[in-house]
């Protein structure tokens, strides 16, 4: 990469909404006048394309690109390669990025299962050197967006997390607020406007190199199936770019609540607003959907979203009890999910060595359980590691196939022979034997913990300085 010299300067200048959604117009198609509150004031700061292409912004977002390793798009490079390309080509690509030129790849579009398999998400996976420049982009937007942003709003945001809105909805429960106003927008990442979209942007940004090209990675079009599609609306999940870009227009939605005065924890597309009475909930619900439609031409999937009681709704992952100050826990939906997922890694465990499959399994069943370390209910834990255990000595009992293996192998863990052949020639299944009292008694937990097991129930006991407790019935 070539050296620069030149340093970031930013000069903060007042000028309309209106004023910002004009700048917007001019680059790209489908330009249109968007205009938003007129009372708002927006700044413009001089931010160039000059200060993307740095030498040391653009060494940030290399470290940045090649660390988060990712797929290859629609030009089969990998980041392994990126390096020895960029030795080639930057100073081409650094010229073009410059003059106002350079044109970004197709996305390749690739889909994912839902949550509990319900259909598909789509991702969109920009090539290596896409992810590079987006990446650029971010690193220098992000901290000029990022000083407006609502503090409610906690997705995809630097030193915030989704522990972080967790708290807050907690919070929110104990203050009395004990209805919840659910919103789940359709399709959201699909539907953005650009146009709505650019003019936000616009108005702190006035280099119009920078809008198009952003524009350009917003119309880029999207590989499918073999057939390239132009994109007329959205911003493909899968780039950099766009955490940042949907916290800009939803911005818009934070600072309206804010304005009303309403309790509110927003991550990325999931927002939860917390109210006092049902009818308070329906009036927000039926006001909130309005805005959004109208002013951000942004659908809410009224199949999803809803009005109700915080304990009977989950928000990332975590729901709460009913009590005066709730308890968090984890959601039906969240065990579910985990159950699917274990299920389908136990029926790859069948013949394995059960130290390397435990092995394998540890990096799930940690990552599952330091997401869910705030849950203050461990009734689940107990439940899941017991289920767990239970799937393992189901392996353990069909590896061993024969009642005279299975005999001599409860016999060497430690039953009597009797004991050892009235158990091995029972004729029951392998699941109700892994739960029976001789496998139990042959495999205990100190066993699986041996073996190196994590335990829910342990981890989630020694991250918390206080006592996990059972939750009582709801009556």
């Amino acid at each position: 990469m070539a050296k620069e010299t030149q340093k970031t300067s930013v000069e903060i200048q007042g000028t309309s909404r209106e004023d910002c959604a004009r700048n917007a117009q001019g680059y790209g198609t489908g330009e249109t006048s968007v205009t938003a509150r007129k009372e708002d004031s927006c700044s413009e700061c001089n931010i160039s394309i000059e200060t993307v292409v740095e030498r040391e912004n653009m060494y940030r977002a290399y470290y940045r690109v090649v660390s988060n390793r990712g797929s290859a798009g629609v030009d089969g490079m990998n980041v392994n390669e990126l390096k020895s390309y960029l030795q080639k080509e930057w100073i081409h690509i650094k010229k073009q990025l410059l003059d106002g030129s350079y044109r970004p790849e197709t996305v390749l579009r690739v889909e994912i299962p839902k949550a509990g398999g319900k259909g598909v998400r789509k991702l969109g996976i920009p090539t290596v050197l896409d992810r590079l420049i987006q990446q650029a982009i971010h690193q220098v937007l992000s901290p000029l967006f990022e000083r407006d942003f609502s503090d409610n709003s906690y997705g995809f945001r630097p030193g915030r997390s989704a522990h972080d809105a967790v708290l807050k909805s907690k919070e929110f429960a104990c203050s009395g607020k004990r209805w919840v106003v659910d919103l789940d927008l359709e399709k959201f990442f699909d539907r953005v406007s650009h146009d709505i979209l650019m003019s936000r942007i616009a108005c702190k940004v006035k280099d119009r190199r920078i809008l198009r090209l952003i524009r350009a990675y917003l119309q880029s079009g999207i590989l499918e199936n073999g057939q390239v599609m132009a994109a007329k609306e959205g911003t493909p999940q899968g780039g950099p770019l766009s955490p940042l870009l949907s916290n800009i227009l939803l911005d818009d939605l934070d600072k309206e609540l804010e304005r009303r005065g309403h309790s509110f924890c927003r991550y990325a597309d999931d927002c939860n607003i917390y109210v006092s009475s049902r009818k308070a909930g329906i009036r927000v619900m039926n006001s909130v959907t309005k805005f959004l439609e109208e002013k951000l031409k942004l659908q809410v999937n009224t199949s999803k979203s809803a009005v109700d009681r915080p304990w009977k709704r989950s928000f990332l992952g975590y729901t709460m009890t009913w009590h005066k100050e709730p308890r968090l826990k984890v959601s039906p939906e969240s065990v579910k999910r985990l159950k699917s997922k274990l299920k389908a890694a136990f029926r790859q465990g069948k013949g394995r060595n059960l130290y390397s499959f435990i092995e394998e399994l540890k990096p799930l069943l940690q990552g599952w359980i330091n997401y869910f370390c705030l849950a203050e209910v461990k009734n689940i834990f107990e439940k899941l590691d017991s289920w767990i255990r239970r799937h393992l000595r189901c392996i353990i009992w069909r590896q061993w196939k024969r009642p005279a293996t299975r005999k001599r192998k409860l016999m060497k863990r430690g039953l009597t022979e009797k004991h050892a052949w009235i158990s091995a020639s029972n004729g029951r299944g392998h699941w109700w034997n892994a739960g029976a009292a001789h496998m139990n008694k042959a495999f205990p937990k100190v066993y699986f913990d041996r073996c190196g097991l994590v335990s829910f129930l342990d981890e989630i006991l020694k991250k918390k300085n206080f006592n996990v407790v059972h939750e009582p019935p709801y009556t």
